[in-house]
């Protein structure tokens, strides 16, 4: 019993240490607020996956926590991937998409695509 105990614990504290490993090393900063700040004073990072031919884009914090978003061209930039909480999209100026999800805000840096891109 007491060794099936130990083995929880230490499969706990490397699943703990996991979140202030840092990002992995294809991770790129970008500037978040999060809790309802009013400034962009963190930085997060992101890492890029795909899922069933879909672009997942995972946005870690400093503090371990993180949100998944699927990358989409409809206009809204990136969905949530999970959760309950719809994200609303709009461009803040100087190459920056401003994406919201609750009280946590992401500068995530994108291109406005030509209008008549998505008629090709």
């Amino acid at each position: 019993m007491r060794l099936i105990i130990a083995a929880a614990l230490i499969l706990g504290l490397a699943a703990c240490s996991r979140a202030s490993d840092g990002p992995g090393k294809d991770a790129r900063t970008i500037d978040c607020a999060l809790g309802g700040s009013a400034q962009f004073e963190k930085h997060c990072w992101v890492e890029t996956d795909s899922a069933n031919g879909r672009k997942v884009l995972v946005v870690r914090a400093p503090d371990g926590s993180f949100r998944r978003f699927i990358a989409v061209d409809d206009g809204r930039g990136a969905v949530p991937a999970d959760g309950s909480e719809d994200a609303t999209a709009q461009w803040v100026g100087g190459g920056k998409l401003q994406v919201t999800v609750g009280s946590d805000r992401y500068l995530f840096p994108a291109a406005v695509k030509p209008e008549d891109a998505a008629k090709r």
